[in-house]
């Protein structure tokens, strides 16, 4: 996949994820453990017993893995620039055994006048899992570099 610079990004482009990526129990008690620790995500039938009704990944855990996704599927040139999260939405729990994917859609791209070497791109990402169930939607704002000559 050829690298993306800020030309080549416009308002209605969608860029769906290369890849479905799975969840598995270890990781969600791996992610928890270090950054999230709370026993929705770090025990069995204490998760049971929870708001959630069983193991639920961490928020924070999905939104890294729809990191990973919109990077493997977006190739951004010198890679993509977090420029701030406007909207997060947990729609659903994630459990052990999803498979999460991603719709990625520019909203808007505009040159930066600070530093007209870079563009500021608005970007909505949807989450879905193997049900085609939304999990998570967000936008989200990235800086991507303008196209030099020569």
């Amino acid at each position: 996949m050829d690298e993306l610079y800020f030309e080549d990004l416009h308002a209605g482009m969608t860029f769906r994820s290369i890849r479905s990526y799975e969840v598995t129990t270890e990781e969600i008690k791996e992610f928890a453990a270090k950054y999230d620790p709370q026993p929705f995500h770090l025990d069995e039938a204490a998760a049971e017993k929870s708001f959630f009704k069983g193991l639920a990944a961490s928020g924070w855990m999905t939104a890294a893995i729809v990191m990973r996704l919109r990077v493997e599927s977006m190739h951004i040139a010198g890679g993509m620039i977090g420029a701030g999260v406007e909207d997060i939405k947990f729609t659903q729990p994630v459990r052990p055994g999803d498979w999460l994917r991603t719709e990625t859609e520019i909203l808007s791209a505009r040159r930066l006048t600070s530093r007209p070497e870079y563009g500021m791109v608005r970007s909505s990402t949807l989450v879905f899992n193997q049900r085609d169930e939304l999990v998570m939607r967000s936008v989200v704002n990235f800086i991507a570099p303008v196209k030099t000559s020569g």
